[in-house]
């Protein structure tokens, strides 16, 4: 079985994001719209995710969202991994916010 996957530009606007970057990423420039829960504590935390809507996950470049992505369909929730990730979202110009207060930064 293949990973569903998706690129940036093609994530529908009004999209559930998932970000599982670390705090320190995160607040350097996400999607707006996007929910932060560290890859390490996605399993515990993934009753804060609905059950009822595909899932649109994201990272740096794609590594640690296709983990989350492939465990999040293995208990039977519905999730696409977005394809290269922050990297991917920011070069498209999809829109980017700092927690930082300095301009957004993807590495």
């Amino acid at each position: 079985m293949t990973m569903p996957e998706i690129t940036a530009e093609a994530v529908p606007q009004d999209a559930y994001l998932l970000d599982v970057r670390e705090i320190e990423e995160w607040q350097a420039g996400h999607a707006p719209a996007a929910t932060h829960i560290p890859l390490g504590d996605l399993q515990r935390r993934v009753d804060e995710l609905p059950a009822d809507r595909t899932v649109y996950v994201l990272c740096r470049v794609g590594g640690r969202s296709a983990h989350a992505t492939a465990w999040l369909n293995h208990i039977g929730r519905e999730a696409v991994n977005v394809d290269g990730g922050m990297q991917s979202w920011a070069a498209v110009g999809r829109p980017v916010i700092s927690e930082t207060g300095e301009a957004p930064f993807i590495a």
